[in-house]
């Protein structure tokens, strides 16, 4: 019975959520324009349950690049409008259209001229009749059998709100760069705050020879640096290649003598390489796409400032 009930619930919300994209209209443009446009933050309100969606709406927006807050409808009443400008651009959440504090808001937002964003599920409403944009998120039935808990409604409003901030970063072109500073905290902040530099081995720690270092040196180096490969770089200084377990085990398979060859005859002389200021991320990307363990890092002058490695990137809760 339980069961039964439950998937009731989920199909009334998901039809529900999937009515809402055939309203998608001119309306939804004109609600990106406004709170892409806006100059100061996004104002976000509604009473009640309606109240808790706009909150998490609010937060979405402010975490995906639109500066935005939630606005207690009541307590704007009662002074907190004085946290509202002229530039802002108020949200207002009402599936009636009629909830009387956020009706009550209007005339202020009329004064100083703050655009209305309605999200209701009355297009003839008060509220509707008094905004810049109105977005329809009627619903057919809610979920309560008694048709009187705020159930499907909700989850529509929640789901316009998520499709707003979603259009807004795209828009804002907003990259995990820009997410991580917003999200600093955590695992989320630590993946996509971390740069290769935080991670890769360097100075003394990076595997090297020189090219006319014999297989047995190269061999020694990989064992002690415990990295798997070794750099391989010319009299100069400069990276001429890279040798792997892999490379060695190559010729081996092909039955060349190891002591009669250099370090600078084995494995690869172009190997991948990757920047010391770009993020972890994509450096484990790069691994992925060339099924590899790790990189060798170049500064700008294209010298070898470190090698950054699979586990390092594992370690730190990369993948």
């Amino acid at each position: 019975m339980s069961i039964q009930s439950g998937k009731r619930v989920l199909e009334i919300e998901a039809r529900a959520i999937t009515g809402l994209i055939g309203r998608l209209d001119r309306q939804f443009d004109r609600a990106v324009e406004l709170l892409y446009g806006c100059a100061g933050k996004v104002v976000v309100s509604g009473m009640g349950k309606s109240g808790i969606i706009a909150q998490k709406i609010a937060a979405t927006l402010a975490s995906t690049g639109t500066p935005a807050f939630y606005l207690d409808p009541a307590a704007g009443l009662h002074g907190d409008l004085g946290m509202v400008s002229r530039h802002d651009v108020l949200v207002a959440l009402s599936n009636s259209g009629e909830t009387e504090e956020i009706v009550k808001l209007l005339p202020f937002m009329k004064r100083l001229n703050i655009p209305v964003v309605a999200i209701t599920g009355k297009i003839h409403s008060t509220l509707a009749k008094h905004s810049d944009s109105v977005l329809d998120v009627s619903v057919a039935e809610e979920a309560c059998p008694l048709g009187l808990a705020p159930t499907a409604s909700t989850t529509a409003a929640l789901a316009m709100g998520d499709a707003l901030a979603i259009a807004l970063l795209e828009q804002r072109g907003f990259k995990e760069e820009d997410f991580a500073l917003v999200h600093p905290a955590g695992t989320l902040g630590r993946r996509l705050l971390l740069k290769v530099r935080d991670l890769m081995h360097q100075g003394e720690a990076i595997p090297l020879v020189r090219a006319d270092a014999s297989a047995r040196d190269a061999i020694m180096e990989m064992t002690g640096k415990k990295l798997g490969m070794t750099t391989v770089v010319n009299a100069r200084g400069r990276l001429v290649g890279v040798v792997t377990d892999g490379d060695l085990r190559r010729a081996f398979e092909k039955g060349l003598d190891l002591r009669r060859i250099k370090a600078g005859d084995l494995g690869s002389k172009r190997p991948k390489s990757i920047g010391p200021d770009a993020l972890a991320t994509s450096a484990l990307e790069m691994m992925e796409r060339f099924s590899i363990t790790s990189l060798v890092v170049l500064d700008e002058g294209e010298r070898l400032a470190g090698v950054v490695h699979l586990h390092d990137l594992l370690k730190n809760g990369l993948a």
